[in-house]
């Protein structure tokens, strides 16, 4: 039995708030700052213009992104860029006129932004398109056509044996000899080195299609390619040296950064654009073009 001297309690053991933590956990001093504390990127953009001399006039027109666009975006209102794709596009570009590094600002706006969709690789989106006409057809439509082929060719067959004497069965095999070894064997083999390799790419290109090419020969482009109903079908960084083909029903709609170090091919043919290096443009392309040459 504990025992008190007047005046003096005693207590046993610790009474329940003392085994309490502290309210305050010292750790939560030290933690490093979160992400509201960062400056935004519209913030970010707007304090870099400011800070290298510049209008928002100057930037949009080093960029060629409208001045009302350039204004929201440094308000981060980013519904007047057309789209997360264009809006990745447009701070890139203001950021390089600013002379700052744009990677850690698209990165900031795709986790603001619920992430960069993963783009849809060319190359099966192609092949799909190339493989759905044939699923189409009926299998008894070949079928068909290759019994035509054949009812056609036994006729024809046994009319010219019927018809023909023997002397001039020798002229009729005579006569086709010499013109298919000194005609085309010897006309198309030595044509078939002289294209260069990206237009030999693609030279199969079929004539119901729009196909396009591009290749960075002197530096590094940022391009992003759509259908026309405006699905993505590439959007990222064509390095220096890399070549990429696309290929549409009907027409591709490109935005091409850095625009003037990028060969052209369409359909075939290389098409002199006259871009200049760090600029940005928007060209489109269809299955007939290019018009001339």
């Amino acid at each position: 039995m504990a025992t008190r001297s007047k005046g003096t309690p005693v207590s046993i053991g610790n009474s329940p708030e003392d085994d309490q933590p502290s309210a305050v956990d010292p750790a939560e001093d030290e933690r490093p700052a979160t992400e509201k504390d960062k400056p935004s990127v519209g913030h970010v953009l707007q304090e870099a213009r400011t800070a290298a001399g510049l209008t928002v006039e100057e930037v949009s027109a080093s960029t060629r992104v409208r001045v009302p666009i350039v204004q929201a975006i440094e308000q981060d209102d980013f519904s007047r860029s057309g789209g997360d794709v264009y809006a990745r596009g447009h701070i890139r570009m203001v950021a390089r006129s600013v002379g700052i590094d744009p990677e850690p600002l698209v990165r900031q706006y795709d986790s603001e932004h619920g992430g960069r969709p993963a783009p849809t690789p060319a190359a099966p989106l192609f092949e799909a398109e190339r493989i759905r006409p044939e699923r189409r057809r009926p299998n008894w439509t070949a079928a068909m056509v290759a019994a035509i082929v054949a009812v056609i060719g036994f006729v024809g067959f046994t009319m010219f044996n019927g018809t023909e004497d023997e002397g001039q069965g020798k002229q009729v095999a005579e006569g086709p000899a010499p013109e298919k070894t000194t005609s085309a064997p010897s006309t198309t083999k030595p044509a078939d080195p002289k294209p260069d390799p990206s237009d030999s790419a693609i030279a199969a290109a079929p004539a119901d299609k729009v196909t396009v090419k591009l290749s960075a020969v002197e530096d590094k482009s940022w391009i992003s390619a759509k259908s026309p109903n405006g699905e993505l079908i590439f959007d990222g960084l064509l390095l220096k040296g890399e070549s990429k083909t696309f290929q549409d029903d009907e027409q591709i709609d490109f935005i091409l950064g850095n625009a003037g170090v990028i060969d052209i091919f369409v359909n075939g043919k290389q098409v002199d654009e006259d871009f200049k290096p760090g600029q940005v443009e928007r060209p489109s392309y269809t299955k007939g073009d290019p018009e001339a040459g």
